[in-house]
Order: C-alpha cells, then sequence, then structure tokens
C-alpha cells in the first residue's frame, strides 16, 4: 500500500518514512503542499499523511484539491493545532483523522492501522467480495482486519505480517526462500539485509507463535529460508 508524506520538517518525515516502512507501506515524499498535490496526482497513493502548515500550499488547500481527484483516499491530518476550529475545518474538507505533535510511534501506527483496516473494508465492499481470511495451523488470520485470531485472542498485525502470513499460506508444505520474503514482503526495488529478516520472523513468531522457540507456523528451514507445514 502506498502512502503520501506530505511534511516540511524533514525530521519529523523521514521518521514517519522509518516508521512506515518498517510496518509494510511504500513511501513517497513531499515537502510542501505542491509538491505533494503532484505527487497524488502522479501515483495515486492509498493514503495521504498532511501536515497542515506548510509552504506553497497549506495542508487544508491539499485536502481540498484532493478531494476534487478523489472523494474516498484517506487523508489524515499532522498538526501541532489543537484549537477545535482546526479539527472541524479539517473533519468538513474530509480529513479521516488527525495526528498531533509531538506524537509517539504506537499512537502513529495505531491511527494509520485503524485507517488502513477501514480503507481495506472498504475496498472489500466495494468490490462485494466476501471476506477473505485463511487457517495456519489453529490461528486464523483476517488480512482486511490487520489481526489474527486464536481462539478469544486478537493480535494486531502489520501489513507486512499480513504478507508474509499470506505467502507462506500460499506456498503451504514448500519451502519460502529469503529472496522470495523480500521481494514480496519488501518489493524488489528494497535491499534489506539478513539481519532485517530474521528480526521481523522473531517478532512475528512472538505474536502468533505458541511457543516462538519451537514454532509449528514459522518453521526455519536452514539455509534456505521458512516453511508452514500444512497438515
Amino acid at each position: 500500500m502506498r502512502v503520501l508524506i506530505a511534511e516540511d520538517d524533514i525530521n519529523i518525515r523521514l521518521g514517519l518514512v522509518d516508521l512506515l516502512e518498517a510496518e509494510g507501506y511504500d513511501c513517497i515524499e513531499a515537502a510542501d503542499g505542491e509538491a505533494a498535490l503532484k505527487l497524488f496526482s502522479e501515483q495515486q497513493p492509498a493514503l495521504v499523511l498532511l501536515d497542515i502548515m506548510m509552504p506553497k500550499m497549506d495542508g487544508y488547500a491539499v485536502c481540498r484539491k484532493i478531494r476534487q481527484l478523489n472523494e474516498q483516499v484517506p487523508v489524515v491530518f499532522i498538526t501541532a493545532k489543537s484549537e477545535e476550529i482546526d479539527q472541524v475545518l479539517g473533519l468538513e474538507l474530509g480529513a479521516d483523522d488527525y495526528i498531533k505533535k509531538p506524537f509517539g510511534t504506537r499512537e502513529v501506527i495505531a491511527r494509520i492501522r485503524a485507517v488502513t483496516r477501514r480503507c481495506l473494508q472498504s475496498e472489500k465492499l466495494t468490490t462485494s467480495s466476501a471476506e477473505v481470511c485463511f487457517q495456519l495451523d489453529d490461528l486464523e488470520v483476517h488480512p482486511e482486519q490487520l489481526r489474527a485470531k486464536r481462539e478469544e485472542m486478537v493480535m494486531e498485525l502489520s501489513l507486512r505480517d499480513i504478507k508474509t502470513l499470506q505467502l507462506l499460506f500460499e506456498n503451504k508444505g514448500k519451502v519460502v526462500d529469503r529472496d522470495m520474503l523480500f521481494n514480496h514482503c519488501w518489493g524488489r526495488d528494497y535491499l534489506p539485509s539478513s539481519r532485517t529478516l530474521d528480526q521481523h520472523i522473531s517478532k512475528l513468531r512472538k505474536l502468533i507463535e505458541i511457543d516462538p522457540k519451537t514454532p509449528k507456523i514459522i518453521k526455519t528451514v536452514h539455509g534456505l529460508g521458512y516453511r508452514y507445514d500444512h497438515e
């Protein structure tokens, strides 16, 4: 899922890029309103993070233009302002949510995942398709919810977690090598290190495995990659 991050503060912008790319999003960046609008028109992102106070064109003006081009794409405002009138104006323009500066990583991830869920569920309703969930051992994975469930336990997952589990499910009984995982879950243009993949798998196992030290879902095939053994 492609995300446009429009923010003139380079530290905040790069911080958001790092955070969302770690979640599995494909990020494009803009440092001012005019550049943001140009990128939106050219690349049609699925989600927009929009700073309100930007050079050349402020976030409100960009949001108005975006809504003329696309009424459905989720827009999340990034703002240091907390006055109620600003929030009301933003919501009238069609903003889906607010992230207020200064913000913590957990808050950003939670808000982005919530908007992503709404986006994925809206796409499902638009296409009239049935809910697509799948089973890995005793784990039920719901991609459009960014969640997995085991009995009464619900686990919050990232887009990259979902992509990883989908790839293992689609290749059940077969080895999914490291290159397949990199290409499917990070993209062909991204070159993560082996340590990046190992850390991702370790973190995912801690989320979904009953005993991460003896995994039943994501099994290591030494020297090759990983495998889900469907019984």
